[in-house]
């Protein structure tokens, strides 16, 4: 009896309370909507961005960048363009360049970048003397084996039961592909890299030494690698399968029209019109590595630093490190 009576007073309650509630909920509720709710003076709450960045500056953040390519096709030169720094195995002073290694030996080294009040720890990994070998078969074991040790590295951070605030992140974000100038079409090499390393890693070839190229040879060279990555089913970076909304979609589908990037690499300065630019001096004058006209360098970097770099670390850790995490647990659980 006291549940049917409690049940039977129950509407009556629910009936008298509507007429109270909507009249002070009815006018939140009307100017919500898509455009959120209607505020009626300053609240502070854009201040949120101003922490984030002040934050920001304090930690500092990472960025793992990957080199591979052929001894002499300028990726020690093109590191230290990108960061306009001596970042690369090249040491500093002229003359006293440390000897390539013909092998593939994986050489990391770390910086820290600052640049207004911005810190960045840089990692830079080297692979020297990729495909030199005469017999190049599992040449990209070793690459693929530090790419995974990284994942592991963290993975088994982030498992412990007392973790670190703040996991070291030693993750390769991006690995830059150098494609010899031959002109002609990818190698099997080439093709059965960048296969194995996508699925795995944030995967951008470039042209290397596009200056040997002409104009007509480049263009036909990059149509040509286009074919090639799209008929062998190989997705590099930026994938189209990861493009958020519609304004990342076009960008992306206009960056994916100029890959691979044909770029000149050059960490010496040149007197041009008044103006000390990064350059090749050749016979004929002085090649612009910063200008447009002359190379595709600084698609490249606005690639990799100023428009993407973030990007690049959030499919790192959403994609690629969650699909290595899922596997190498599912592992673990297996009996």
């Amino acid at each position: 009896l006291p549940t049917h009576a409690g049940s039977s007073l129950e509407p009556e309650e629910h009936s008298m309370e509507p007429p109270a509630v909507p009249e002070e909920e009815m006018p939140l509720t009307a100017t919500s909507g898509p455009a959120g709710c209607q505020l009626f003076g300053y609240v502070g709450i854009e201040a949120v961005l101003d922490q984030m960045k002040i934050k920001t500056m304090k930690t500092g953040f990472e960025f793992n960048i990957m080199v591979v390519g052929q001894s002499g096709l300028g990726k020690s030169t093109m590191v230290n363009t990108l960061f306009k720094s001596k970042v690369s195995r090249k040491a500093s002073q002229p003359g006293q360049e440390e000897r390539i290694p013909k092998t593939v030996q994986l050489q990391s080294i770390t910086h820290v970048i600052e640049e207004k009040g911005v810190k960045m720890k840089l990692t830079v990994t080297d692979t020297p003397g990729f495909g030199d070998q005469i017999n190049n078969e599992n040449c990209w074991d070793p690459i693929i084996k530090y790419i995974n040790e990284q994942y592991e590295r963290y993975l088994r951070e982030e498992i412990l039961i007392t973790r670190k605030r703040k996991i070291p992140d030693t993750r390769v974000h991006g690995c830059v592909y150098f494609v010899p100038p031959t002109g002609h079409w990818l190698r099997p090499l080439d093709l059965e890299f960048m296969r194995r390393l996508s699925k795995i890693v944030n995967v951008v070839p470039v042209i290397a030494k596009a200056d040997t190229l002409t104009l007509e040879e480049r263009a036909e060279f990059k149509q040509r690698i286009q074919e090639d990555l799209k008929t062998h089913a190989i997705s590099v970076y930026p994938q189209e399968d990861f493009d958020q909304d519609p304004d990342d979609r076009a960008l992306n589908d206009r960056i994916r029209e100029k890959i691979p990037f044909a770029v000149v690499g050059a960490d010496q300065e040149h007197q041009v019109n008044g103006k000390r630019v990064l350059g090749r001096k050749t016979k004929w004058g002085i090649i612009e590595v910063e200008n447009p006209a002359h190379c595709e360098f600084p698609l490249l970097r606005d690639l990799l630093i100023r428009s993407h770099l973030q990007d690049l670390k959030d499919i790192t850790h959403n994609v690629h490190y969650e699909s290595y995490r899922v596997r190498r647990l599912n592992e673990s659980n297996r009996p």
